[in-house]
């Protein structure tokens, strides 16, 4: 059996060395390193041969790649590098990399065409200006293949002991049993649904109701696929920090690891917990290079023992024994969990390492050919997320604060963005409108961010000046837009607000924020389900299907399955008030007869409830009314921006002996993804459709969605509220001995497009408050 692996990978490995240095400009995305690549070989002549295959072994090694292109005429071997800012301070350990990939492709294309020397040629590209630089060097055949030889030698111990642990794996896996005694009721179809998508190689959505353990019922089946399809790794993706838990919770349950760890050995199953760089960073106050943080002085020398010590710990790799590991090698957890992905088998992060357009993850699949596996938990919140890590804003006030921080020659340039921001925004009356792509505004926007690029390059010795506070933000933020700009569709849509210099008054010293505001993420994110090997989406809520398969992209022939939920009708009684309306005009009038409903129930079945409104106003005034009304009923609401400590006291509050009625947000942090089972909560009034807000914005996402898909109002407004509602009404039942009532309040509940949309197993009884 031999190690597959692509020489980049094994130059990362082998040919890494001295500081981790972030101080170079912002890299290239992949779209516009593509794009770059693309550029240059458009230019080339025709004999000139692109993209070309090489592959080669030394002992159980099995190394392959492609080069960027090859001159037959020249005899010349290319490999192209894009960057931006000034090519003089791309750091020296980067530079070696960039020649040691280059040899290694050298040696193999010598073997290959049985050639006695090659001329090897770097070839930097500024993105910005579009200029290449070329660093054309003559290389034996004799030479490059001691050089390759080399490198393998170093790579082939590690190697080895990758091959052991993947046969130990997959062993592992082949005999692992569910780790419960029986499966819950739900799981194991939702379990064959997922193994049979993962052994046929598709995408899945499936729709499981709360409380029959997804998490476990999703990981189980993937990892029992991975001997037989080959799978290399499997992604568990959350969009919340419980949602990692609960995933490493069931990884651990799964492959029996703990965090404690084994001592030095390594365990059959590798499980990595990835986490945002702000709450990994040990140096918040220091800058990211060897001269500023000591974490990051001499970490790839460091790396090695580190890495190490990390996949032999036998311990599950969370967010705390990572940290242990990295702060007794002295290097950045944040870095070390980077680097731990390719040797890792299940991995847990956010979804943005998968689907945004920066995303790690996904970048590493597609450079490495890994199969992989990837689960998408609560993906019902992905078509939201999508839109946010595809959508860029800019506002005139953060451009004029940079401006009067910025140095002379950037003042000048930032001026002619402003200029050609001023006639955008010229003729426009309405406060917010929907304009065409805004081309001439996009290549002076790009100009001004290649300028700042090259100050900030130019400036890797010390501060860059102004660089700290508006101006920096501002280059982010300009980066960004710039990047989505060359992007630009029907997928999205780019407006203009404007903001009056004071209330009312547009006619003078106006200024606006752009927008490019993604509607439709598909485009973005097919490219991310068609590079794994199967992708399952799960949730509660994910009705009905071809809403989240239209939005989110996914592949036509990608199934559905609804598993049918555990609960009976008995277990829920679920109330519809169809004399109250919750609409904008009707709220305050509606705030007496629902109060009094809230409190019937509590008379009635004394316990713990959840109410949920709209809005932080409407909430308010119903605390506020109810207060007045029923002043001997424990009350507790849900506060604006509400810290974690703070949340977790607002839900440590419910306990199998406490009583009251706590007010929340629907769509909030309470309305979904907490397990309050038994006594902790037993009803919940849903005061709202969740709709969202009847804007001059959702209103453009109506339309477009009405072009795409027709059906505007649905996509928009109806399937995006009732899934909130559903969500919300599902921290009830929790388990099959759970007890509850839900009070669905609003007319429209009663309408039968709406009912259509409520979970099958509930049984909904229509009636009026006063009932």
């Amino acid at each position: 059996m031999k190690y597959t692996t692509a020489i980049r990978s094994l130059c990362e490995f082998t040919a890494r060395e001295g500081d981790l240095d972030l101080r170079f400009t912002p890299a290239p995305t992949a779209e516009e390193g593509i794009a770059g690549h693309a550029a240059i070989a458009g230019r080339r002549p025709a004999h000139y041969q692109a993209e070309v295959a090489l592959e080669g072994a030394f002992g159980e090694l099995r190394v392959r790649g492609r080069a960027d292109g090859y001159d037959p005429l020249k005899n010349q071997l290319e490999e192209f590098k894009t960057y931006r800012g000034s090519l003089d301070n791309i750091p020296e350990n980067h530079r070696i990399l960039h020649w040691a990939q280059l040899k290694m492709y050298g040696h193999l294309l010598c073997q290959k065409l049985d050639l006695p020397e090659v001329c090897l040629c770097l070839v930097y590209f500024d993105i910005g200006t579009q200029k290449e630089a070329y660093f054309p060097v003559l290389h034996s055949a004799s030479d490059l293949k001691l050089f390759f030889e080399d490198h393998c030698a170093r790579f082939l111990q590690w190697a080895q002991r990758e091959l052991a642990h993947r046969e130990a794996r997959d062993a592992a896996l082949e005999g692992m049993r569910f780790p419960h005694a029986e499966f819950r009721p739900g799981q194991r179809p939702l379990a064959e649904a997922v193994y049979k998508a993962a052994t046929s190689g598709r995408c899945l959505l499936a729709q499981a109701p709360t409380g029959i353990g997804k998490s476990i019922g999703t990981l189980f089946p993937m990892l029992k696929a991975c001997p037989s399809q080959g799978i290399d790794k499997v992604f568990f993706l959350a969009a919340k920090t419980l949602g990692r838990r609960l995933a490493l919770d069931a990884a651990a349950l799964a492959s029996g690891l703990s965090c404690k760890g084994g001592g030095d050995q390594s365990a059959p199953i590798r499980v990595l917990e990835m986490v945002a760089r702000d709450k990994a960073c040990e140096h918040p106050d220091k800058a990211c290079h060897g001269a500023s943080c000591p974490l990051a002085k001499g970490f790839y020398d460091r790396l090695p023992a580190a890495r190490s010590a990390a996949v032999n710990s036998g311990a599950m790799l969370d967010r705390a024994c990572l940290r242990t590991v990295a702060l007794a090698h002295q290097v950045c957890p944040y870095y070390l969990s980077q680097d731990l992905v390719r040797w890792s088998d299940v991995v847990v992060a956010d979804y943005n390492y998968y689907f945004d357009m920066h995303a790690l993850l996904y970048a590493l699949t597609v450079q490495n050919e890994w199969r992989v596996g990837v689960l998408v938990d609560e993906a019902h919140n992905l078509i939201e997320r999508g839109r946010k890590m595809y959508t860029a804003t800019l506002d005139q006030v953060a451009i004029r604060a940079a401006r009067k921080a910025a140095p002379a020659p950037i003042k000048k340039v930032l001026r002619r963005v402003e200029k050609e921001w001023d006639l955008l925004h010229a003729e426009q009356r309405p406060v917010y409108q929907v304009a065409p792509a805004p081309s001439k505004f996009l290549v002076t926007l790009q100009a001004a961010v290649s300028v700042m690029s090259e100050a900030i390059s130019a400036s890797l010795t010390g501060q860059p000046e102004g660089f700290e506070g508006p101006l920096g933000e501002f280059y982010l933020e300009a980066l960004q837009f710039s990047r989505l700009g060359e992007l630009f569709g029907e997928h999205s849509l780019f407006d203009i607000t404007l903001r009056p210099s004071s209330p009312g008054d547009l006619s003078s010293g106006r200024s606006s924020i752009l927008c490019i505001r993604n509607v439709v993420p598909a485009p973005f994110l097919k490219p991310r389900f068609s590079a794994a090997r199967s992708v399952t989406l799960f949730s509660a809520t994910l009705s009905p299907w071809h809403f989240y398969s239209d939005v989110l992209g996914l592949p036509e022939d990608a199934p559905f399955v609804d598993v049918a939920s555990p609960f009976s009708a008995e277990q829920l009684s679920v109330r519809v008030t169809r004399d109250i309306s919750t609409r904008f005009q009707h709220r305050e009038s509606s705030l007496s007869r629902m109060t009094d409903l809230l409190a019937r129930q509590y008379e009635k079945t004394p316990g713990n409830y959840l109410a949920f409104f709209s809005s932080f106003d409407y909430l308010q005034k119903a605390v506020d009314a109810f207060c007045l009304r029923y002043p001997a009923i424990p009350v507790r609401s849900q506060g604006r921006g509400m810290a974690e400590s703070e949340r977790n006291a607002f839900l440590a509050g419910f306990t199998d002996d406490s009583r009251g009625i706590a007010f929340a947000v629907l769509g909030g942090a309470f309305a979904e993804g907490i397990d309050l089972p038994g006594e902790r909560l037993i009803g919940a009034f849903i005061a709202t459709l969740g709709l969202p807000q009847f804007d001059a914005v959702n209103e453009e996402i109506r339309r477009r969605m009405d072009s795409a898909f027709g059906t505007g109002y649905e996509y928009t407004y109806l399937y995006p509220g009732l899934q909130k509602v559903v969500q919300a009404a599902g921290r009830v039942i929790r388990a099959q001995s759970d007890c509850g009532t839900v009070h669905l309040i609003d007319d429209r509940f009663a309408q039968r497009e709406v009912l259509a949309l409520l979970p099958a197993w509930w049984k909904v009884e229509i009636g009026a408050a006063a009932l």
